[in-house]
């Protein structure tokens, strides 16, 4: 009878063993398959907001999204796209409207609709697209690259140093230069400072003049054309909205223009150094990609640049206006 009992303890005991084996060899507790099914099935929800349709911020818009439906897949990430419609009282409503839903990352397209975020939350991520530069849009004095805030981004500035030398190879014999852009823009303020100095070191006069909104535009690009040999057109939201109105004073007055962008230059311009903005778009779904799934610090993640500078012209314009373009640009057509 004892020994009866003795090997009944000693199969319970074999029995336990395996039991406790089995269970050591599922390295996934409960609460961590929760975890991961949890993650699987997360939809994420995207404030995106716009200041104003043109080609250029469709395009940095339509790359942002390709990029995170491909990561995240079209069921688990939602957009709420909004369109300020140029106007920064509405990018602010915009702003708020995202954070009272409290959406998982909000994307500012052009500096208007990131400030507004930023003054909104300094909580939900933010990241900004076709910002030109994000020290003067976010008042940063001392810019290492990257923010120290709930902000980082792509930028769409092509190289300003690049774009004087463009201007020059172009119109090597033009005396003065007009640079025209909305005053209502920190950044095109930026780069018409950034950009005179390079270009004064070619020779060239510069003359800045500034318009308000596109109903002062006429009457500034008017006076510009009077004055100018050649205009330039920098990356500015409010002239790429309203190419058309630049383009029927300068052709007419045969004034060429070289433009920040690709957008503004198919509207009313000869040449541009010419970024991607579906690229740069794409670069920053990439970015939300990591802040989302991967938990990267967006404090420490820095601004970025496009890859790539093509010089690109407007083939009917420059015939017409007989300027000769070299073999290395790349034809775009006018709109």
């Amino acid at each position: 009878m004892r020994k009866t009992k003795r090997v009944i303890a000693m199969v319970l005991a074999v029995l336990m063993l395996a039991v406790c084996f089995a269970g050591c060899g599922n390295t996934s507790t409960p609460n961590e398959s929760s975890n991961n099914e949890k993650s699987e099935s997360k939809v994420y929800n995207i404030g995106i907001s716009q200041l104003v349709q043109h080609v250029a911020l469709d395009a940095a818009t339509q790359g942002f999204q390709d990029a995170l439906v491909k990561l995240l897949g079209e069921d688990n990430v939602k957009f709420d796209l909004q369109n300020a419609q140029g106007d920064s009282a509405t990018c602010t409503t915009i702003a708020n409207q995202f954070v009272a839903s409290n959406v998982d990352l909000m994307l500012g397209n052009a500096t208007a609709a990131l400030q507004a975020e930023f003054t909104a939350s300094q909580d939900i991520p933010i990241l900004g697209t076709s910002i030109t530069d994000y020290a003067t849009a976010l008042d940063i004095a001392d810019w290492t690259g990257t923010t120290g805030m709930n902000v980082s981004g792509t930028s769409d500035l092509a190289p300003l140093d690049k774009q004087a030398e463009m201007l020059n190879e172009l119109f090597p014999d033009a005396k003065k230069v007009g640079i025209i852009y909305c005053s209502a823009e920190p950044n095109s303020k930026f780069q018409a400072t950034t950009i005179t100095e390079y270009l004064k070191e070619y020779g060239y006069e510069i003359t800045e003049y500034t318009f308000a909104d596109s109903n002062d535009l006429a009457a500034v690009t008017t006076a510009a054309c009077d004055a100018s040999d050649v205009l330039y057109v920098p990356t500015d939201n409010t002239a790429a909205s309203n190419t058309g109105i630049i383009s029927n004073i300068a052709e007419p007055a045969g004034v060429p223009i070289v433009a920040g962008e690709e957008g503004i230059c198919s509207g009313c311009g000869i040449a541009t150094l010419s970024i991607s903005y579906y690229d740069i778009g794409y670069k920053t779904g990439e970015m939300a990609y990591d802040i989302l799934v991967n938990g990267k610090d967006i404090t420490t993640m820095e601004v970025q640049y496009a890859p790539a500078t093509t010089k690109k012209f407007v083939e009917d314009r420059a015939k017409a206006l007989g300027i000769e373009i070299p073999s290395d640009y790349e034809a775009i057509v006018a709109e």
